[in-house]
């Protein structure tokens, strides 16, 4: 494996070099200064892309036998050590994981067809990343020669950075500003009268004994405004809505996804250590510093959406005792309070160390979808939400994620994200729903935060 220091500059800026390829993946930890933002990877050019949707697992365009998660860990191959260095992701697997793919870990109904299209995963295997250190202001390139190896892997990994090099030497030192004048707008599936008897339906569940909470949701969609690229909306989402585990993916032609998510799912790290940091409760930001301040302080003390949070925390802490070693599951934070760019969150955050032997893909199977994204119980919430909901998912509630070959692995919960399909725009928000929910402000608090994503494609800037 080589690693390479380059000159630091603008994850963004650079970024503007590789993102027309057929297949890229954009990292980005947006949040300018906030501590859960520390390094964006851009990656380029994949060497093998796994592609799964209802017809099956394809790897570089061949239909293979197994479920995702099984390729998915066939193609990443036995986990090996990487060299110290100062870079967490030193190549691997970088993508999305779909919502749907809980079917294929549970007994589940089959997920409906979607329309427009959109695969249940799309991975790019990456031999070479290109890392931005935001806190130190130090960029690298590690190129790792796979899947060559030996002699072949040295001379590939020295011809590959080189490579990566010169194409970044030409991208601009700073990105151009965001451009709002082409517009468009969302419309939702269903009216609102529609998702608030969902709602309510919920409600009756949870009150019959079926459930604890579920996660539901309704979608938007928008024809792609003439002359609007992805990565110009992509730009527009991240300076609204400036995120630490945002992420810009291109999966083809006709894919792309626009994700400024708060919410981190699983990390791995290289020695075993595992968190995750589920949220649940949400207020909306005020300009005005007292009010915004009531806002927060209202949030902290509310005993509903503390509930939702430790119903998510249960859960969450039984899926990873499924995988981690007995006693290492700990909770050194619960129900605290994080600020973003339009919302207050209560965010907690699960602890464990994985046991012996496992890696990072049976880790996602432990816990796929995330607990903040389904509800509890999680199977029955699953079926409540395929009841309810017209629409399957998609990105939506999935992951995005890096996976690397020495099995360390961070990933978010995919919300506060635009997906487009062929020429349609899709964005979906939601909350989760307890006894004493009421569906009108329900219905209001998925406004605020689908409210980013109608912005960047209205027209509006921050």
């Amino acid at each position: 494996m080589l690693t390479v220091e380059i000159p630091y500059r603008d994850p963004f800026a650079a970024f503007q070099a590789f993102a027309d390829a057929p297949f890229c993946a954009f990292l980005d930890s947006a949040a300018g200064g906030d501590p859960r933002a520390r390094w964006s990877y851009i990656g380029v050019d994949p060497y093998e892309v796994i592609v799964a949707d209802g017809d099956g697992v394809r790897r570089n365009g061949v239909r293979l036998p197994g479920t995702p998660f099984d390729v998915l860990a066939q193609a990443l191959g036995p986990v090996r050590a990487g060299a110290d260095g100062p870079v967490p992701f030193t190549g691997g697997a970088m993508g999305y994981l779909g919502y749907e793919l809980g079917r294929h870990l549970e007994r589940l109904p089959a997920p409906r067809r979607s329309d427009p299209p959109v695969p249940e995963m799309v991975m790019g295997l990456y031999d070479s990343v290109l890392a931005f250190d935001l806190r130190e202001r130090r960029a690298f390139i590690v190129s790792t020669g796979r899947p060559a190896e030996g002699e072949a892997a040295r001379r590939r990994a020295e011809a590959r950075a080189a490579e990566l090099t010169d194409r970044i030497a030409r991208a601009p030192q700073v990105p151009p500003p965001p451009d709002f004048t082409l517009r468009g707008a969302f419309t939702p599936d269903q009216p609102r009268a529609e998702v608030e008897a969902a709602i309510a339906r919920v409600i009756a569940y949870i009150r019959a004994g079926d459930i604890f909470q579920a996660n539901l949701t309704h979608q938007m969609r928008a024809p792609v405004p003439p002359g609007l690229d992805d990565l110009a909306l992509y730009a527009r989402l991240r300076s609204i809505s400036p995120a630490p585990f945002a992420a810009f993916l291109r999966a083809g032609p006709e894919l792309a996804v626009l994700s400024a998510s708060p919410e981190r799912f699983l990390s791995l790290s290289r020695d075993g250590r595992v968190e995750t940091r589920p949220i649940k409760g949400t207020r909306r930001r005020s300009p005005d510093p007292a009010e915004d301040a009531r806002l927060a302080a209202a949030l902290l003390a509310s005993p509903k959406d503390r509930a939702e949070n430790l119903m998510i925390v249960d859960l969450m802490r039984n899926d990873l005792s499924r995988v981690s070693q007995v006693g290492s599951v700990k909770v050194p934070v619960l129900c605290g309070l994080e600020t973003f760019a339009s919302v207050h969150h209560l965010v907690s955050v699960v602890e464990s160390r994985l046991m012996a032997g496992l890696g990072p893909v049976d880790l996602l199977k432990a816990c796929f979808p995330g607990g903040s994204i389904t509800g509890a119980p999680k199977i029955r919430a699953m079926e409540i939400i395929h009841e309810l909901e017209p629409s399957p998912r998609g990105v939506y509630c999935g992951s995005v994620a890096w996976i690397g070959f020495d099995g360390a692995m961070d990933s978010s919960i995919v919300i506060r994200t635009i997906t487009r399909s062929g020429d349609t725009l899709l964005t979906q928000a939601g909350g989760g729903i307890v006894a004493d929910s009421d569906p009108a402000d329900e219905y209001e608090e998925s406004l605020i935060k689908l409210a980013p994503m109608l912005r960047a494609l209205s027209g509006e800037p921050a």
